[in-house]
């Protein structure tokens, strides 16, 4: 499987100047290059080449490899466009957005991304240095730190394409590494995730991970932008503009910490873990506006993402379950009625009469159901498997964590 590093850069004053001028002139190209491709209607990538590729490489001094890749980064942005397109998140046909985002040529920051292979990155790592392309030469000794892990990553693990990072005035390189992973357990039953709004995420042995005191950070961060909003001075927009990647920094390492304690405890007790399908919620819910904003910060995409993926290190196998009906549903008789939730955070079943906190029976039928999807393509043994489960297909590499 693939995860994606991210190591900090340590360039000299000179050195910073020539990697800024490099992504400038990168995204430049990239906003041409997306400009003719939306004039002459072609975005496949080799087809795009034959039209392009020669100019830029004159125009704007780049070499082969980065020519390249700035038009397959044109052709992905695209490609992105038209899924977002047809996925209806640019609103309805005819509607303003979605015109302008079927007419107008995608365009590129100065400092967006740029991917780099092995001909125009190499590592040093004895010395923790990189030898990197620019618009203005080959840099060598450019000096890279992070943590020890990441350290260890790149250095023992086959490096394949990276991409260079400016951000908040540091540059960063995030590193793609082949990661082995392991034979799927044969699962002695599931643990079960409820993921939530007021409990982040709520697991079938009864354990509460986060809640109210994440929530209630992100309540006073809403506040916090909302009065910097309404004074709207320079001191006030250059503190929002610092304090813009706060909060989704602080819920990724609380999804971390979370996903990690859940994929440790299943991989303890020889199990596998279940999860709701959450896909297309916001478009299926509907909530007061009040709800809304606490809707679209709440990251269980991101929760479920870090525990796909640290499942599968961990050779834990991982389902995702129907999570219609699994709060009104009583774990114990299996009785469904409305009514059998009196409020947000009680179970009460009016067949057999169980009381429990509602997000511990959802995530005991979660559990239910993730040995009933399981056990549904794979082969009974320990009560689930005869034999070791075949592997998943790897899915969208993440950051180390």
């Amino acid at each position: 499987m693939n995860l994606v590093v991210q190591v900090k850069l340590l360039p000299t004053a000179e050195q910073a100047s020539a990697l800024e001028a490099t992504l400038r002139a990168c995204n430049t190209a990239a906003s041409d290059v997306a400009a003719t491709a939306r004039e002459i209607g072609c975005y496949r990538n080799y087809d795009l080449r034959r039209h392009i590729y020669q100019g830029i490489k004159d125009d704007h001094r780049l070499g082969a490899q980065a020519a390249q890749h700035v038009i397959k980064k044109v052709c992905d942005a695209y490609k992105t466009l038209a899924a977002n397109i047809r996925a209806g998140n640019l609103g309805k046909p005819g509607s303003k957005r979605r015109r302008n985002a079927e007419t107008n040529p995608v365009s590129f920051r100065w400092d967006a991304a740029q991917p780099y292979d092995a001909r125009m990155l190499s590592w040093q790592h004895d010395a923790r240095t990189v030898s990197i392309w620019t618009v203005s030469g080959r840099l060598k000794g450019v000096a890279f730190t992070g943590s020890s892990d990441q350290i260890k990553a790149v250095a023992t693990m086959p490096v394949g394409e990276s991409d260079l990072v400016h951000r908040d005035g540091m540059w960063f390189l995030y590193a793609t590494v082949e990661v082995p992973e392991p034979e799927l357990i044969g699962p002695a039953g599931f643990l079960g995730v409820d993921m939530g709004i007021a409990n982040i995420a709520y697991d079938s042995d009864g354990n509460r991970h986060a809640g109210t005191r994440l929530n209630g950070y992100r309540r006073r961060q809403v506040r916090l932008r909302r009065r910097l909003q309404q004074r709207n001075t320079k001191s006030a927009r250059r503190l929002l503009a610092r304090r813009r990647c706060k909060e989704a920094r602080h819920a990724a390492n609380v999804n971390h910490i979370i996903a990690k304690t859940i994929v440790t405890e299943a991989a303890r007790t020889g199990r596998g873990v279940a999860v709701e399908d959450l896909t297309g919620i916001r478009d299926r819910v509907r909530l007061r506006k009040p709800q809304r904003v606490t809707l679209s910060s709440w990251s269980f995409h991101q929760l479920g993402a870090f525990l796909a993926y640290k499942a599968r290190r961990a050779g834990v196998p991982l389902v995702e379950v129907d999570p219609r009906y699994t709060s009104q549903t009583c774990h114990r008789c299996g009785h469904r009625d409305k009514r059998n939730r009196p409020d947000q955070g009680t179970f009460a079943c009016r067949s057999c009469g169980v009381v429990a906190h509602a997000d511990h029976n959802a995530a005991l039928n979660i559990a239910r159901r993730g040995v009933e999807d399981w056990g549904a393509v794979n082969p009974p043994a320990r009560g689930l498997t005869s034999q070791p489960a075949r592997k998943r297909p790897a899915s969208l590499a993440l950051r180390a964590g």
